[in-house]
């Protein structure tokens, strides 16, 4: 079997890295679809370009956790699309709620 290449190593990172992000800009799209339907904020407005940051930072923090709970591709794509929707409030939200739970019982 030959070995992978230059560009097959190239393809393989830019493939799962560009994958990463249109989930991640998915989840976001959900979250600031919902605060335009409850006319929060409009749909082309400023606050649209401050999704862009959340978008990559929760893309960067869900291939993290992907990568250390070892789940596939698909589910890796949806955890990934899941924080990214929660945003980094929804998220250290979740993961407080988790730790007092542990915590108490």
């Amino acid at each position: 079997m030959p070995e992978k290449g230059l560009i097959d190593t190239i393809t393989a990172l830019w493939g799962g890295a560009i994958a990463t992000l249109i989930a991640a800009a998915m989840g976001r799209l959900m979250y600031h679809t919902g605060e335009v339907r409850a006319r929060r904020r409009a749909f082309f407005g400023r606050e649209l370009l401050w999704e862009i940051p959340a978008l990559v930072a929760m893309a960067f923090v869900g291939e993290a956790l992907s990568s250390y709970l070892n789940l596939d591709g698909r589910a890796a794509m949806g955890l990934v699309a899941m924080l990214a929707y929660l945003g980094p409030r929804g998220t250290t939200a979740m993961l407080e709620r988790l730790w007092r739970g542990r915590s108490a019982g």
